[in-house]
């Protein structure tokens, strides 16, 4: 049936971090096996994880792994509203792939209206061109305080008519209450959206679950669709940094090749973005990549990352108050490597101007750490790029978002593209601005070859074969089987072509119906 199929679903999660990026991702790996012409959708994304797509646009780092696993290059049609927290109470909105001004939580509502139209029109071409359109909800639809401005969850499924999953992470624990009690906050029309559950990251014996799903069934007169299992090998692509423990190794890296490893601490500061650019890094047999936030981590370092980051001046400014920038600098003098990139690039530098309030209100005139004779201005168009080149010998390739233009650039330049020079390289210290570049094999093992020589590794040894889009792909192929092995797919695709079953029972709480 699933070379026919058509429809929508929305994936909703108790929480946020429940599996609805990953679920999300392996139904499209799924579908696209079996034939389907399949796209995914987030109405509304918050993340500083974000790529560039072929149209020119910004969108989630998510997004666009899933679109990765329908086989499509990445478009802003499948995240179209973006918000990138500069602050604890401000945001950047992005909308269509555009930067679109910046908004606080209470202004957003007063926004959200207008959205609706932008995120239903771009679904509803979606699914004209497309067999099957898999939508991600944002955070958890049981956030009712934040119903009646909703784009992303129960307010799109009503919206555009969709059936929702609610799925729930077992490892944080009390997961059957948390999803009987997603469904009883719900009003009874928003109840009648809800399809059934997935419960996510199970380890043990499924016959003792057994029992709970089956009075779940009883309580809510809905089924538990499938329980996916922990799979370690599934780390790539995190759609929040946050999310990854601070100095926790990165991933699941093989042993070396040689007889000595790598060690790399990557800066996790306040507002970091595009961490993932690490994530290629933690792929390679023999590198044991950490983020840290203190500085004792970086003294057994051999390379340090600064990533990069929605608020460098703020993010610079906690350098200093932790006592990293102190601890970078030494790093640095003791001639081992530093690597910035973008916000992280440019905080190396001598010096960063705000002169428009960019991201300081009422601009800004700082100091960076003076490792590169590099200063930076903001500017407030932000530049969006997928540029390619030549760096250490080898072709590149990655993409670029900043505010952030070089003004002036003293150093030897890292990269070569177009004719012009990109990023800075003075030995122990270079920098980029641009995002992805560590996804480039031959640069990756390049790079790692000159950071051994110069921590003195004389016995680290680069893998040959590594290869990170092939690691990226055989995940999402992992995604694809845990679906198919462990949801009941032809229920799930009921479910895509005809929507949740009628009169399903309504769950009486004392909220249900009480929200404004």
């Amino acid at each position: 049936m699933a070379g026919d199929l058509r429809g929508a679903v929305l994936v909703a999660g108790t929480t946020s971090d429940a599996g609805k990026s990953a679920l999300v991702a392996g139904i499209c790996r799924w579908l696209r096996r079996e034939g389907v012409r399949v796209a995914p959708f987030k109405a509304q994304n918050m993340s500083n994880n974000s790529v560039v797509t072929v149209d020119g646009g910004e969108i989630g780092r998510a997004q666009a792994m899933q679109a990765h696993a329908c086989g499509l290059e990445p478009s802003v049609a499948f995240n179209p509203v973006l918000l990138k927290p500069g602050s604890d109470r401000t945001s950047q909105v992005v909308v269509l792939g555009k930067a679109d001004g910046q908004v606080s939580a209470r202004s957003y509502r007063d926004r959200t209206a207008a959205l609706l139209s932008v995120v239903t029109d771009t679904l509803a071409d979606l699914r004209a061109r497309y067999d099957v359109v898999v939508c991600e909800g944002a955070g958890s639809p049981a956030e009712i305080n934040l119903r009646a401005t909703d784009l992303a969850n129960m307010g799109l499924a009503q919206a555009a008519d969709l059936p929702v999953l609610v799925v729930g992470d077992i490892d944080r624990g009390g997961v059957l209450a948390h999803l009987f009690g997603t469904v009883a906050v719900l009003d009874p029309a928003d109840q009648a959206r809800i399809a059934g559950f997935v419960i996510n990251k199970f380890r043990g014996d499924p016959s003792l679950l057994e029992p709970g799903l089956e009075q779940l069934r009883a309580l809510t007169g809905r089924p538990t669709y499938g329980v996916l299992p922990w799979a370690e090998r599934l780390w790539l692509d995190a759609e929040d940094s946050l999310s990854a423990v601070a100095d926790g190794v990165l991933g699941r890296p093989a042993p070396p090749h040689g007889s000595q490893w790598l060690r790399v601490a990557v800066v996790r500061s306040p507002r970091i973005s595009n961490a993932t650019d690490a994530e290629a890094l933690a792929c390679e047999p023999g590198v044991a990549v950490r983020y840290v936030t203190e500085p004792s981590r970086l003294l057994d370092a051999d390379l340090v990352v600064l990533p990069g980051s929605k608020a460098t001046v703020g993010d610079l400014e906690w350098l200093r108050r932790t006592g990293l920038a102190d601890a970078v600098r030494a790093h640095a003098a003791a001639g081992r490597p530093v690597l910035g990139i973008c916000g992280g690039y440019q905080m190396l530098g001598r010096r960063i101007v705000d002169p428009g309030g960019v991201e300081v209100p009422g601009g800004a005139d700082v100091e960076g750490l003076g490792l590169l004779d590099l200063e930076i201005a903001f500017d407030a168009g932000k530049h969006l790029g997928r540029p390619s080149g030549h760096g250490l010998g080898v072709p590149v390739a990655g993409y670029e978002i900043h505010h952030g233009r070089v003004v002036h650039s003293g150093d030897p330049t890292l990269l070569h593209s177009e004719g012009s020079g990109e990023g800075s390289d003075t030995g122990a210290v270079l920098g980029t601005h641009w995002h992805g570049l560590l996804e480039n094999d031959d640069f990756r093992r390049a790079l790692l070859a000159r950071v051994a020589a110069q921590a003195g590794r004389s016995g680290f040894r680069a893998a040959p074969e590594t290869c990170f889009a092939a690691e990226r792909a055989a995940q999402l192929d992992l995604l694809g089987d845990l679906v198919e092995q462990h949801l009941d797919t032809r229920a799930l695709e009921h479910v895509i072509s005809h929507g949740a079953p009628v009169a399903l029972p309504v769950l009486a709480s004392g909220l249900a119906g009480s929200a404004p």
